[in-house]
């Protein structure tokens, strides 16, 4: 993969994280918690999936994701370890929302998370600008 792909594909992939968090937003201001830490969870999936982009890896499933974003990421020192504890809860947090019933998120928690994982997709577009990859 060129340079040029990966910046396509990179910009591609944050295009789909920002609209999954308009759809966060959405769900949240509409009273849906379940559904908005959901789709807060696909925008950071996305936003990761751009970092991992640019070292031409594309895991296939969210535990890959998880996985070699801790490998080249965070065992490498360019992200601390809270990144990819982020990471893991929301993707804990979105299976409970989409397939646990009985588990019940409230308002103060998609703040939280949004913050969260706000920062996070922050940090990842800095690295991308700082190393070429992002205008």
């Amino acid at each position: 993969m060129t340079d040029e792909n990966k910046k396509e594909n990179i910009k591609v992939t944050l295009d789909k994280a920002s609209k999954n968090l308009l759809e966060a937003d959405l769900l949240f201001s509409n009273g849906f918690i379940d559904g908005a830490v959901s789709r807060l969870y696909y925008s950071l999936l996305h936003n990761v999936r751009a970092l991992l982009i640019t070292k031409g890896l594309e895991p296939k499933s969210h535990e890959g994701v998880l996985r070699v974003f801790s490998l080249h990421f965070i065992k490498e020192g360019i992200f601390e370890p809270k990144a990819s504890h982020v990471f893991a809860k929301l993707m804990k947090y979105r299976e409970e929302a989409d397939y646990n019933p009985s588990y019940i998120f409230i308002r103060e928690d998609f703040i939280e998370y949004r913050k969260e994982a706000e920062d996070l997709a922050y940090k990842i577009k800095t690295y991308l600008i700082e190393k070429g990859f992002l205008l």
